[in-house]
């Protein structure tokens, strides 16, 4: 028999935690005296002990690795557990990927530097668009992709039916309020109530703006939109709204999209 002491340092646990496998039930000791309440354990509960510790380095809860011990599943729901468990790792991983390239991506926006011949100042004129507006939480990609791409799809979806005629390209316009109000939107002429299927309508005065060409995934804008907001400062301009990207191409792989990114400004 080992002491509570001795079997915790072969087991590689605590003592705090062996009392509280006793306690849920998970893993009694062998003997407790009743005089003292010392407890002590059997070599033969190493066995037991290693599998609760390597079912918790599998990820699974007290309550699942309970389960899957006390409850002496068969070896067909212990594959279902098991299978479950890895298609919860595998979401995690993807989504640990996706927050890398991420972090990666700011770097290169950190790192880059867009010469400034790149940065033209045009005179945006006056234009009516017509589209749908959401919200999203914050501008980064987690938060904006999922509100963008099915606002863009339902605007898609929409104008067939519509009175409407399309004059121009695709232009998504961001504003900051308490949120980042999102507006997929596109030029458009139409008749005085003529039907508009649901859409709304955006007038936008003339207003100058610094742009650049992105070149590349939509989702790795941020250097892009950095430079501008550089530029801004080193020529005393502040930033008006909405902003806007203005897709010029967008092929089938994100890798070749042309975006025109449009910063209204006013004087600083």
């Amino acid at each position: 028999m080992f002491a509570i002491g001795e079997f915790a340092r072969h087991g590689r646990v605590s003592i705090r935690m062996l009392r509280h496998y006793d306690a849920i039930g998970l893993l009694r000791p062998a003997y407790v005296d009743p005089a003292t309440g010392y407890r002590s354990y059997t070599a033969a509960q190493l066995a037991d002990l290693n599998r609760i510790v390597a079912l918790k380095d599998l990820g699974f809860s007290l309550d699942q690795v309970n389960t899957m011990i006390v409850d002496n599943p068969t070896p067909a729901e212990l594959r279902a557990m098991l299978t479950l468990r890895r298609a919860q790792l595998e979401t995690t991983v993807a989504e640990s990927n996706a927050r890398l390239a991420q972090v990666e991506a700011r770097l290169r926006g950190l790192e880059a530097e867009i010469p400034a011949a790149d940065i033209v100042v045009k005179e945006l004129p006056a234009v009516r668009l017509i589209g749908l507006t959401s919200t999203a939480a914050s501008f980064t990609p987690d938060d904006i992709s999922p509100v963008v791409h099915p606002l863009c799809a339902e605007l898609g979806r929409r104008l067939p039916d519509a009175d409407v005629r399309p004059a121009g390209r695709l232009t998504c316009l961001y504003e900051q309020t308490d949120e980042i109000v999102v507006r997929a939107t596109v030029p458009a002429a139409f008749d005085a109530g003529g039907n508009i299927n649901g859409l709304e309508i955006f007038d936008l005065p003339p207003i100058p703006a610094a742009t650049v060409v992105h070149r590349g995934p939509i989702d790795q804008v941020l250097a892009s939109w950095q430079a501008l907001a550089r530029w801004l400062e080193d020529n005393d301009r502040r930033a008006a709204e909405p902003a806007r990207e203005l897709y010029l191409d967008t092929p089938e792989d994100p890798a070749g999209w042309v975006t025109e990114l449009q910063q209204p400004f006013t004087t600083a």
